[in-house]
């Protein structure tokens, strides 16, 4: 095999791993949808305080 040949299935591989990756975040997230909207944050931990007007 050629450089070229070597270089193409190479990149070919990597960009199949990088959509195989990207299809298994998108169905398996644990939480939230994975942007910055915060929807995925677990507030469970905290306790809610009423301040005294």
């Amino acid at each position: 095999m050629n450089i070229q040949a070597i270089i193409i299935i190479v990149l070919f591989i990597a960009a199949v791993f990088y959509v195989a990756r990207l299809l298994y975040k998108s169905v398996f997230t644990k939480k939230g949808c994975g942007g910055n909207c915060k929807c995925g944050v677990d507030f469970s931990d905290i306790k809610a305080v009423k301040q005294a007007k």
